[in-house]
């Protein structure tokens, strides 16, 4: 009994000296607000993955003997490009292709770092080389994903070739950011279109009504707030509201008619998802392939780099996190000596 209280004991005090720790990281933290944190910028070279798994299948395909033969004529054939390279002008640089991942959320929160790695590879890229994005989304907020759109829109301003592929959806805000590019190529299976715009609001006014709880809005302006969630709705606030909606949406169909002129607004502007092959024939996409066999075409003789920024994640979260484990830990300990002590 006398040795669970004084682990016990120890245990509190370790919690108590990490709660003060927690509180000394968080003053230093507020004493250095406002100071920009970098984040990582991190370039992976897919080819050497390739090759490696490659060479691997290789192994355990072939004999010693049939594998060193190949590995010889590889070599051969290394040596030969090398030396045509070799003959090439400095003033005619090698190609290279560069690929950006955006998986998109709801509030398009991916941008912060699209906009990160765009400014790095246009730090160097030139009208030689392309931009792959491999995009995932289904749409979101009308202005994060405009935001998106308009960093992909850099890449072709500066007369870059964009390729977005799409191996799964890209919907809506997705699809905002897709007609951008000179090329989209979708899997098979994959979900392109929606272009249309939704917003819901719900009201639990009468709800409140019933339980004798007013609820009062001031705004200064006619249209400064249409439909509310606790307030009483009007006709008119919801015909303003319905108003609005049309006005986005024409303003997202100029958008995707200004970047792809070849489709017919009409038609395709109705909100509605078409899958891949069906894309294609309604010139949504321009080619039917996943991302992996698109990439695929490149890595024998171009080098093909995966550019991604991360953004930093707070002193607070990473220390909180190591905090919690270590709590963690401690407790099943503290816990698994109380289950296993005689006597108790």
């Amino acid at each position: 009994m006398l040795e669970f209280l004084a682990d016990y004991a120890g245990f509190l005090i370790r919690l108590l000296s990490i709660a003060l720790i927690v509180l000394l990281i968080v003053a230093v933290v507020a004493g250095n607000k406002g100071k920009q944190r970098k984040g990582n910028l991190s370039v992976v070279k897919l080819n050497e993955g390739y090759k490696a798994m490659k060479e691997e299948l290789r192994k355990q395909l072939h004999d010693k003997k049939a594998l060193k033969k190949e590995q010889k004529a590889l070599k051969k054939e290394q040596k030969a490009k090398a030396k045509e390279k070799s003959k090439e002008t400095s003033e005619a640089p090698a190609k290279r292709v560069y690929v950006l991942d955006f998986d998109g959320d709801i509030k398009a929160s991916a941008v912060s770092s699209l906009r990160e790695e765009v400014s790095a590879i246009l730090s160097v890229a030139t009208q030689q080389d392309e931009v792959v994005v491999r995009l995932e989304s289904p749409g979101g907020v009308v202005h994060g994903y405009g935001l998106a759109a308009s960093q992909l829109q850099r890449i072709r301003d500066k007369g870059i070739p964009l390729t977005v592929t799409v191996d799964k959806v890209a919907a809506s805000g997705g699809y905002m950011m897709a007609c951008v590019a000179d090329k989209i190529v979708a899997a098979p299976f994959a979900i392109l279109g929606s272009i249309g715009v939704v917003a819901q609001v719900p009201n639990i006014h009468r709800l409140l009504d019933k339980s004798n709880i007013d609820v009062e809005l001031h705004t200064a302006g006619k249209y400064k707030r249409t439909l509310t969630m606790l307030g009483e709705n009007t006709d008119e606030g919801r015909e303003k509201f319905k108003q609005d909606l049309e006005d986005t949406h024409e303003l997202f169909k100029r958008f995707v008619s200004g970047n792809r002129p070849v489709l017919e607004m009409d038609s395709i502007a109705t909100g509605e998802t078409w899958y891949g092959s069906e894309a294609l024939e309604n010139h949504l996409a321009d080619e039917v392939m996943t991302s992996d066999a698109y990439l695929e075409q490149f890595y024998a003789d171009t080098d093909v780099l995966h550019v991604s920024y991360r953004e930093p994640k707070p002193l607070t979260e990473r220390f909180g996190m190591s905090v919690l484990s270590a709590v963690e830990t401690k407790a099943i300990g503290w816990l698994t000596k109380i289950l296993n002590t005689k006597g108790y």
